[in-house]
């Protein structure tokens, strides 16, 4: 009887199961890149300043553009907020974060006091091989910028401060700082003087040189100046509206 009934067992549910299982993980996979493609594209606008400070992010709008779901986008804008991109505000919205002059002013007092102390450790610890991996990206930096590529560049750029600090090993310090660096390059000024967008990875590299020679005081010295003229490359607040839709459904 006992046999009979293990025999009994119709394979149906299981082989259900695999199927619906399979669906789901394909839904998964293009839910995955849709997301990937609009944090892509709305963080390039952004660094481009294509979409401007204060631009309203319409969740249906984006939906629409993406042909997607309500929870995807929110999961982008929750992931933009976190990195200081978009300000979420209750009852109103998200919007491309707008750092008042005196919040842009703070922030780069912070930055200047972290990135001292990233420094004064890295100078300690850091090998031939870790400045090595940083020069590597400088030069890539400057590669991107002569070609053209300017959501690259802008994204090296800003991803060198980063590198250097996950060399100090402290995880917290690298999170902090990535919001702080990520909120003013946001608001750095697309049209600046002839060449003077160029100095970014100029002065990268004077830093890499004064932590090469083991002289970390000038490394110190070499990086305050450096924010200092990134804190006067900040554009003053723009009104400008742009339409989503013209700006990320392009090619869509």
């Amino acid at each position: 009887m006992n046999k009979a009934n293990k025999t009994a067992r119709p394979p149906a549910p299981a082989t259900r199961a695999s199927a619906s299982s399979g669906t789901s993980a394909r839904e998964r996979e293009h839910t995955g890149a849709v997301e990937e493609r609009m944090y892509q594209d709305i963080y390039d606008a952004i660094m481009e300043h294509r979409l401007p400070p204060r631009t309203k992010l319409t969740e249906q709008t984006l939906c629409q553009i993406y042909d997607t779901a309500r929870h995807t986008v929110r999961k982008v804008l929750s992931r933009l907020a976190s990195e200081g991109m978009v300000d979420l505000e209750a009852n109103r919205g998200a919007f491309i974060a707008s750092p008042s002059h005196a919040e842009v002013r703070d922030m780069f007092e912070l930055r200047n006091i972290l990135e001292h102390a990233v420094l004064e450790k890295v100078g300690q610890a850091a090998g031939t091989r870790q400045i090595a991996g940083l020069r590597r990206m400088v030069e890539e930096e400057r590669d991107c910028y002569l070609n053209g590529d300017r959501p690259r560049w802008i994204r090296l750029s800003a991803q060198f401060h980063l590198a250097l600090a996950e060399l100090t090993g402290n995880a917290l310090l690298v999170e902090t700082l990535r919001k702080l660096v990520s909120r003013t390059t946001l608001m750095i000024a697309k049209t600046e003087a002839p060449g003077h967008n160029a100095c970014s990875f100029d002065e990268h590299e004077t830093v890499l040189e004064a932590l090469e020679q083991g002289d970390i005081a000038a490394a110190q010295s070499h990086m305050a100046h450096h924010l200092h003229l990134c804190e006067d490359r900040v554009r003053p607040d723009a009104d400008d509206q742009f339409d989503l839709r013209a700006v990320l459904g392009k090619g869509l």
